[in-house]
């Protein structure tokens, strides 16, 4: 063994650290002897670092394949070192991986792709099924496995060279942090409301006051971006932004819900931001006398001309979009700075009239405190200042075009937060330390001498402005919008600024709204809108969603009043704040291992103060605005719980529904059963539960919302086939429950007897005190044509019940439970009808195919038509006949499967309460009568007395179910069960157990004997004489059910139990046979014998 350690191999950017080859499991005695020296053990190749183990992979081939592997490495095909090239579809082959000879490949990120990953292919695994089990002798590497490596189908390259290739290939556009994130970011936070609201909120709230509102809106964002930066580093994000976030941390309920609000928010927002230039361009026209028709029709007709250019800046590509949000970002910033270049430039005459002194000591501190007017307040002008700080998630609703998300999410939306805070409160501070709150604008209004100006900073500048405090004015902060473009030095730059900041975000939220809307369509969460999922494009761009934004967006600006529905839109955004915020502390509370998010700056506690945050700002800004967002929400989340979208993201939804599951059970494990809260825990024996449903559902009417239901099946047979079949099975039969809205788990074991495995069941079920206490089982209809050894095994699950101290419910109903031959048949007609269905769509396609050629066409479309009508014939014919055959053999079997699901209409449940064991037998039935199908049946008790006590014992009777709260129609005693059936009953008795009778009276003692030992399962005449009263009692039994209880709904009776290794089995089948037969719907009850009703309160 060598290696090589040169510094070249190091250096090599291509080496791969792990050396993986491709071998042999056996050689060729001869080749063998010809590598190996000696008697040396064989040698395998260690993990290399060698040139040579780089570039050519050692292949050991089996005799006569020589040639395909030379060929194979002359025609210059590599492969990775580091792939482990397991060839699922062909034949398996062995690799060398450590100098091992295995097949456990080393990690890669490949194995753990999605399907589809448009980064790189997803490679599968050898299953562990490969690994474990022996391999069989002799496997050589086919020739579709060579091909394959030599290919490079399973070659797993760096992530980034393949996303580059992707790239190439298709022509995406993707967008770094700057461009994709920052830019957008702060272009949509960054709003009208910076040049023409902000110097008025200073004016109200003061410099002091006014940057607490700055950062406390800051605040909500901040910790917003926090957790949205925690969620979109927690794996890889795909479009879809806000929605795609909260849906697959929180689930498609809240995902659902927000996604549509938070679309059509976006969409209004158009609408809004449209307006609002359009009110400005307005206002130019105004001051110009250039109004074309009035203020409201320019408005409209100004907005529908702006939203028309910005739809087709969208639908160009997100490239040309990009280029576009830049050149207005560039605009908005020489806009910025040319503010702050007007603070500074020395102040004329003409505007100390309208209030500006440029930077003055004394104006700073008499701005510097509140100045509330107008019945506004602090909370008044925060709500009018908050939707200046939104638009944080302008980055994150193009996550589908970004590089890569996880990075430039939190950095982008971080910095622009920080960008953005800094320059409100540069501007607000500015504002109020160059300019005065109240202003005349005339240049006359300047200061007498010997005037007394009582602080006011104007009158120590010169200037009287003291009318301003008995009648309105027109300048300074309180009173004129456009201080920005008075101070600045060049005003028309404030206006291309405001027309910069508007279009810029109309155009994010242009963008934003159609790509969350797609993401939300392609979960198909709302299945009538999967019409617009479909992209086009190299960028699978939403053009459909464009529309619809654009028609949303143009309803909104032909109303042109949007003051009532700004409010709801703040609040929108406001509720997505909050979701994403609670998202994050859902996510962390949920403790889920697969919560790892790669951003650590961020707290769970942080973030569920950021969400109650929101959601009082909500309140603040307009009370009924939030109160309309959250029945709205509350609606949409109702709706997709109702429909229930088939949709598994993993969220902390069902991580924390599991870890409060776990407490519980926990939390149960700690507290001691108590009679009062003993409800039936059943094993019910259904096996693949669709194929004894009305086993299932009799076991799911007393246990639904009360009690556990595990439907169990037993797979026996060759092991491996056994636990093959019963691994494929299980998700699928659990979802048959689901579906079917059967509260009920599915369990399944692999055993070597039918007994052995429900033993295993009656053992390991449950968890904690959710354990089952109750087997129901169908009654073995077929035991006298079945195997000894079933019927053995039967009986003994029995036994094994009482062993292990359950209750015991058999159920028979006179057409069987087992309705496995109708659902054959079933599955047969529907497959012959898609093979019809195929046929016909064929035939349709050929007739189109041959529709233009002449009449040598039209005589081929008659002869086939005559064909098909021969063939549909035939096949109808045979459909008719299978249909028919369900009919006449399996019409009644099919409605006997059925016939628990229906409402049971008036009549009774007759309980024989025979034998007390422990209340068991009362409880089952008085659980069916609180149900809604079986309410209108009334319970009517029969139990055994004596001839001179039966008043006595039937008020004994009536006070015990009293006691229990038990409502009753009637309490029968029957005096004769102990009498003699007749003669026709006790022959048919005897008839039936003849076949398993030994006989052994009739024979001498050595015949007799060996009998015994060679059939011991027979019934001797011995036992038949000792059980002879019992045997008297259960066909006398059957007589009085015949007699009383004939037409009643449902019977529910004491079961016998038969001693373990007295009773023998075929007398104990015979037993509940005889007492069953010719009997309405019957359940043989037998309690575990310990109190399950109390009277004790």
């Amino acid at each position: 063994m060598s290696m090589n350690n040169s510094p070249n191999v190091f250096l090599d950017p291509n080496a791969n650290r792990f050396q993986v080859n491709i071998i042999n499991e056996s050689h060729d005695s001869n080749e063998a002897s010809q590598e190996d020296v000696g008697s040396d053990p064989p040698h395998y190749e260690e993990t290399s670092f060698t040139e040579e183990a780089h570039n050519r992979p050692r292949i050991s081939y089996r005799p006569g394949k020589r040639e395909l592997y030379d060929n194979f490495l002359q025609n210059g095909e590599k492969t990775e070192a580091s792939l482990h090239p397991c060839d699922t579809h062909h034949k398996m082959y062995y690799l060398q991986t450590f100098g091992h000879n295995t097949m456990d490949p080393v990690p890669k990120i490949d194995y753990y792709r999605n399907t589809g990953s448009v980064s790189g292919n997803k490679l599968n695994r050898p299953s562990l099924l490969e690994i474990h089990e022996q391999l069989a002798k002799n496997i050589a590497v086919s020739t579709g496995s060579v091909e394959r490596v030599a290919n490079g189908e399973s070659t797993a390259g760096d992530e980034a060279a393949a996303s580059k290739e992707e790239e190439k290939k298709t022509g995406f556009v993707k967008f770094g942090w700057v461009k994709g994130v920052l830019v957008r970011c702060m272009l949509n936070i960054w709003g009208v409301m910076l040049f023409i609201r902000l110097s008025w909120i200073v004016g109200q709230a003061g410099i002091g006051l006014g940057v607490i509102i700055i950062l406390l809106a800051t605040m909500v964002t901040s910790i917003t971006g926090l957790s949205t930066s925690a969620i979109a580093t927690n794996g890889f994000v795909r479009g879809g932004g806000a929605y795609y976030l909260i849906s697959r941390s929180l689930g498609p309920e809240f995902g659902g819900s927000i996604g549509l609000i938070f679309a059509f928010a976006n969409a209004v927002a158009v609408a809004m931001y449209v307006v609002g230039f359009a009110e400005t361009v307005v206002e130019l026209l105004k001051e110009s006398d250039s109004i074309m028709v009035d203020e409201s029709n320019d408005i409209r007709i100004i907005g529908t001309i702006t939203v028309i250019c910005l739809l087709g800046i969208s639908v160009a590509g997100m490239e040309w979009e990009a280029k576009a949000q830049v050149i207005l970002l560039i605009v908005l910033l020489i806009a910025i700075a040319n503010f702050f270049i007007g603070t500074v430039i020395p102040t004329n005459n003409e505007k100390k009239a309208k209030g500006f002194f440029n930077y003055q000591a004394s104006i700073f501190a008499e701005n510097f405190g509140p100045d509330f007017r107008s019945g506004e307040g602090f909370f008044s002008v925060f709500a009018i200042f908050f939707p200046a700080a939104t638009g944080i998630l302008a980055g994150a609703n193009i996550s589908g075009d970004l590089k890569d998300p996880q990075g430039a999410i939190p950095k982008g939306t971080m910095l622009a937060i920080l960008i953005t805070t800094v320059a409100y409160i540069a501007v607000a501070v500015c504002a109020a330390s160059c300019v005065v709150r109240d202003a005349t604008g005339n240049i006359n209004d300047t200061v007498i001498p010997g005037m007394s100006c009582n602080g006011s900073s104007a009158c120590n500048l010169g200037y009287d402005f003291s009318r301003c405090r008995s009648q309105p004015c027109d300048y300074g902060l309180m009173n004129n919008f456009q201080v920005m473009s008075m101070v600045s030095g060049f005003g028309p730059l404030i206006t291309a600024g405001i027309f910069s900041a508007t279009l810029s975000s109309a155009l994010a939220s242009l963008v934003s709204a159609p790509k969350v809307f797609q993401a939300l369509c392609k979960d198909n969460v709302y299945k009538g809108l999967h019409f617009f999922a479909k992209g086009y494009g190299k960028n699978n761009e939403p053009i459909r969603g464009y529309v619809l934004t654009f028609v949303i967006a143009m309803a909104f600006i032909l109303i042109a009043q949007l003051n009532t529905i700004a409010p709801i839109i703040s609040n929108f955004f406001l509720a997505s704040y909050a979701l994403i915020n609670f998202s994050c502390f859902h996510a962390s509370y949920a403790k889920s291992p697969g919560w790892r998010p790669a951003f650590r700056y961020y707290n769970m506690w942080i973030s569920l103060f950021g969400a109650l945050l929101c959601c009082g700002v909500m309140f603040v800004i307009n009370w009924w605005a939030a109160l309309i967002t959250y029945v709205i929400e509350l609606f949409l989340y109702i709706y997709v719980t109702y429909k229930k979208p088939e949709v598994n993201w993993g969220s902390s939804t069902q991580a924390l529904c599991y870890i409060k599951a776990l407490d519980s059970a926990l939390a149960l494990a700690t507290v001691e059963d108590h009679v009062k809260n003993f409800r039936p825990q059943c094993i019910a024996l259904t096996g693949a539960p669709m194929i004894r449903p009305a086993l299932l559902d009799i076991t799911h009417t007393f246990t639904k919302n009360n009690g556990l239901c595990i439907c169990c099946e037993v797979y026996t047979g060759p092991r491996k086939l056994c636990v093959k079949e019963m691994n494929s099975g299980m998700a699928k039969k659990q979802a048959w429950l689901t579906k079917n809205k059967r509260k009920a788990f599915y369990a399944a074991v692999a055993a070597d007897s039918f007994r052995d495995g429900v033993k295993s069941l009656l053992q390991a079920s449950g968890l904690g005190r959710m354990k089952p206490n109750t087997l129901v089982i169908g009654f073995k209809k077929d035991w006298r044509s079945a195997a000894v050894t079933q019927v053995e095994n039967y009986v003994g699950v029995i036994h094994d019940a009482f062993d292990f101290e359950l209750g015991m419910i058999i159920v028979r109903i006179s057409q069987g439970f087992d309705i496995s031959q109708v659902l054959q048949v079933q599955e047969e007609l529907e497959r012959l009808e898609q093979e019809r269905l195929v046929l016909e769509a064929t035939i349709k396609e050929n007739e189109f195919e041959e529709e233009r050629r002449g009449i040598c066409g039209f005589f081929r479309r008659a002869k086939k038509l005559n064909i098909t009508k021969h063939e549909t014939k035939n096949e109808s014919t045979i459909n008719t006949v299978q249909s028919m055959h369900v009919g006449e053999f399996n019409q009644k079997l099919l409605e006997a499967s059925t016939q628990f699901k229906k409402k049971q209409g008036k009549g009774t449940i007759d309980i024989w309460w025979l034998f007390d064991d422990g209340g068991l037998t009362i409880l089952i039935p008085y659980i069916l009568t609180i149900r809604k199908k079986w309410k209108n049946c009334k319970l009517r008790i029969f139990t055994g007395g004596k001839v001179n006590r039966i008043e006595e014992e039937k008020l004994a009777m009536a006070s015990l179910l009293s006691k229990f709260r038990i409502k009753f129609a009637d309490i029968n005693i029957i005096c004769d069960i102990n009498m003699k059936p007749n003669k026709e009953s006790w022959k048919f008795f005897e008839e039936m157990i003849e076949p398993y009778r030994l006989r052994e009276s009739c024979k001498d003692l050595t015949t007799a004997e060996k009998l015994k030992r060679e059939t011991p399962w027979k019934i001797t005449d011995a036992e038949l004489e000792a059980f002879k009263e019992k045997s008297y009692r259960q066909v006398r039994l059957n007589e009085l059910l015949q007699e009383h209880s004939r037409a009643a709904n449902l019977i529910v009776l004491s079961l016998p139990v038969a001693r373990k290794g007295v009773v023998s089995d075929y007398l104990y089948m015979a037993w509940l046979e005889i007492l069953s037969k010719n009997l309405p719907p019957i359940l043989m009850v037998r309690g575990n014998h310990k109190n399950v009703l109390t009277f004790y309160s």
